[in-house]
């Protein structure tokens, strides 16, 4: 597996990101969502990644600098025919490597509370993630659960 920067251009990364996002809105009530579509995802302060064996897209996953000490991951989604092959295990060990690397002191998500979110809830606690409150701009929302991470 290869993980790299991407710039959203290629359309396997587009056409994955919109599966994301008509997942989390057939999932989630739409004031839940808080996926972030390709524009939003181009901001500066938002580092995209893939993640490639050979030409077959496996996955990605992305990192918000929130401020100096603080990022969220944001975006993380195993392409279907991809899943139990090991990649949200490698995308996750990747970002926080670069969340080390970067001198964070912190690596906080936003995941949803409803039972199709429990795979994702159960591979943030293998990488130490605990249940906290709001950060950021985040309300608190039935429909969410929130993780952190000391780095």
């Amino acid at each position: 597996m290869k993980i790299k920067v991407d710039d959203l251009t290629g359309g396997e990364v587009i056409t994955l990101l919109e599966e994301h996002l008509a997942d989390m809105y057939a999932t989630s009530p739409a004031e839940s969502v808080h996926a972030l579509d390709i524009k939003a995802l181009k901001n500066p302060a938002i580092t995209f990644y893939s993640c490639w064996k050979n030409d077959e897209l496996l996955g990605c996953v992305a990192l918000r600098e929130l401020n100096i000490n603080h990022v969220e991951l944001k975006s993380m989604r195993t392409a279907s025919h991809a899943r139990k092959l090991g990649v949200a295990s490698s995308l996750m060990q990747h970002i926080l490597a670069v969340a080390k690397h970067r001198h964070y002191q912190k690596i906080s998500l936003e995941t949803g509370s409803m039972d199709f979110f429990q795979p994702a809830r159960a591979l943030y606690k293998k990488y130490g993630f605990e249940y906290c409150g709001p950060f950021g701009d985040y309300q608190p929302d039935a429909n969410s659960q929130f993780m952190t991470r000391h780095i």
